[in-house]
């Protein structure tokens, strides 16, 4: 039987021991193909064996945030901050045990906020129940990533079980297609420069990818990883915030170097409340929220209680969220708001992209 595991690390071992340069390019996408196989088969012969036990998290809210770290990074300090919830704290590895899923409410968006358990190195192969760890976080609208303060060696690890597991922040999903075909080889199209891979090697991936005839058209300049993130085709790409925590336990010194190591988002200290204005903020902002206030014909905008919607958001959006036949017997909508060039601009059509705070007034058949 073919221990995955075992060679996955040899190739990896050699990825480190291979410097990246024009001459090397082809053999480390070759390998890093070879990788991502093997992974995937790996995968595969661990779910011909049954699930595990997982963890079950129904989904809530406008948003779900989801946050990872090691253990005893402040988790459940930092959610008990954030929301209602009540999650154990200790000062002690594991104290949760279980999925705490806490409720943020700010500027009238609902969001869910969940703890896990902390991951350690190795989770995304399955130690340390990672595994389930990572599955409810590749359900998640966003990622933050908790680093301690005293462990700034954490975030590396950390980014590293993100990736392996599938998730890739801030990012943007490759302009790349794929169409397989029953004979005539491998055509490659290019649109853009390709400055980080050659086609040699693009064809090499497919081939190893076990992808013999396929017509390929490249929009992005990509690399050997993203190319095998589109073959395989189960990534998902999603926003992400970096925290430092604890940032009351060390020194201005010590900050000044984390900034330039990590160069996190936000730092706060959850126990003494520092940052978590600014981080509810962001959190915001980073779900791509926008409060569009809703307007009855000949009545007054209601603008106490906004719809919370993701952009882009334009009319059509928000009449198939207020009902499913709303877009269908759509006459016109009144604008008021940045996205109008005057207030109670008219709008006949369903496309008009609507911004943060307009005030929205339909007409429906």
């Amino acid at each position: 039987m073919v221990d995955y595991q075992q060679r996955i690390k040899e190739l990896e071992d050699e990825l480190k021991k291979t410097p990246y340069n024009k001459r090397t390019q082809h053999h480390i996408g070759l390998v890093k193909a070879k990788i991502a196989k093997l992974k995937d088969q790996d995968i595969a012969r661990s779910s011909s064996k049954g699930k595990s036990e997982g963890y079950s998290v129904r989904k809530t809210g406008d948003g779900t945030v989801i946050l990872i770290g090691f253990p005893s990074v402040g988790k459940s300090t930092l959610l008990n901050a954030l929301t209602n919830a009540k999650s154990e704290v200790g000062s002690y590895d594991f104290t949760t045990l279980d999925v705490i899923p806490g409720l943020l409410e700010y500027k009238h968006a609902k969001i869910q906020v969940l703890d896990v358990p902390g991951i350690v190195h190795g989770a995304a192969s399955g130690r340390g129940r990672g595994k389930e760890v990572l599955a409810v976080m590749r359900n998640a609208d966003l990622v933050m990533v908790l680093v301690d303060a005293n462990h700034p060696e954490h975030h590396n690890a950390v980014l590293k079980e993100i990736y392996d597991s599938g998730l890739r922040l801030n990012q943007q999903s490759p302009d790349v297609r794929i169409k397989k075909k029953a004979r005539g080889g491998i055509s490659i199209g290019t649109t853009v420069r390709l400055k980080k891979i050659d086609k040699k090697t693009i064809e090499a991936i497919l081939r190893e990818m076990r992808i013999s005839n396929a017509d390929v058209i490249i929009r992005t300049d990509i690399d050997a990883d993203q190319l095998i993130d589109v073959i395989e085709g189960n990534k998902r790409y999603v926003p992400g915030i970096t925290l430092i925590t604890k940032a009351d336990t060390v020194s201005k010194e010590e900050i000044h170097e984390l900034k330039k190591e990590i160069m996190p988002d936000i730092l706060i200290s959850a126990q003494k409340s520092v940052g978590i204005e600014e981080l509810k903020e962001r959190i915001f902002d980073s779900l791509g929220f926008i409060r569009i206030y809703c307007k009855e014909v000949n009545k007054k905008a209601d603008l106490d209680v906004p719809m919370i919607l993701k952009k882009p958001v334009t009319i059509a959006t928000m009449c198939t969220k207020l009902h499913k036949d709303f877009l269908d017997r759509f006459r016109f909508a009144k604008v008021w708001g940045n996205s109008a060039k005057f207030p109670g601009q008219i709008f006949h059509k369903t496309d008009h992209t609507l911004k943060d705070k307009d005030i929205v007034e339909l007409h429906i058949r």
